[in-house]
């Protein structure tokens, strides 16, 4: 990465009122995933109150913007929820870098207040009303392009779970819609982003409990800068790398490896 003048970029960009008083429809588009819905909102938020420049954010499942990406679509930035996807289209020459690491995710049962299901991380309740027959709907999002989705599958596997609970399963087109069904009084739960469940507006609805990182493939959730990308793109990206916003992501949860 060229992150010593990304973010040289990023210092000369703050005094430059021209590119403040930018109109938002010219603003970068963020690609993010919809893990990231709160706390990308924060970032983006500061990020203007500091700098005056914009960006827009589109949320979605990162499958899907890795299939628009390689259509061409004219996002400036790729927030991934699986690494891979950015590896991939790196391989493919489809994005100039490998990007940069901004943070591990992890999942977790969602329920309800006072629905029938526990919050429980080791799935135990979700075991019993299979066995019992009473359970009732159950959100994931997609596995076939959400990686919260695939991580919710796997540790589903992990416990032995998969089968029975294939035909109770309600999906996302992304883990924040997952979390919807979840929550909605349609479904007894799901298993959803650890960085949902800590924003308020999310937590206030239910309770919620971490699954072990070890029933699934870790969460490493990758950035790159696109072709073409313009440097408010390039301010945002360093913005992202800064204490500032690192603080935000550690409050929703987002760890990084020792060093990372």
């Amino acid at each position: 990465m060229r992150l010593p003048a990304i973010l040289f970029s990023a210092l000369l960009a703050l005094g430059s009122a021209g590119v403040s008083a930018q109109a938002q429809e010219d603003a970068p588009v963020v690609a993010a995933a919809s893990d990231l819905q709160f706390a990308i909102e924060e970032i983006a938020a500061r990020f203007t109150e500091e700098t005056g420049m914009s960006v827009r954010l589109s949320l979605g499942s990162t499958g899907n913007f890795a299939r628009q990406i390689r259509a061409g679509a004219p996002f400036q930035i790729f927030m991934a929820a699986d690494e891979q996807f950015i590896l991939d289209l790196h391989r493919d020459g489809i994005v100039p870098t490998e990007g940069t690491l901004y943070g591990i995710g992890r999942i977790g049962v969602m329920v309800p207040h006072d629905g029938p299901l526990a919050a429980d991380g080791r799935l135990d309740s979700l075991a019993a009303a299979l066995e019992a027959g009473t359970l009732g709907r159950f959100a994931i999002a997609n596995p076939e392009h959400a990686p919260y989705g695939l991580r919710a599958k796997e540790a589903l596997q992990h416990r032995g779970l998969w089968e029975g609970v294939q035909p109770h399963l309600v999906l996302g087109e992304n883990v924040s819609q997952a979390a919807q069904f979840a929550l909605s009084g349609n479904a007894d739960g799901g298993i959803i982003a650890h960085s949902l469940a800590l924003a308020p507006q999310i937590a206030a609805q239910g309770e919620f409990a971490l699954i072990p990182e070890e029933w699934h493939q870790p969460l490493r959730q990758r950035m790159v800068l696109l072709e073409g990308a313009g440097e408010v793109a390039e301010a945002f990206y360093a913005y992202i790398l800064t204490p500032a916003a690192r603080e935000i992501m550690d409050r929703y949860g987002f760890s990084l490896p020792a060093g990372g």
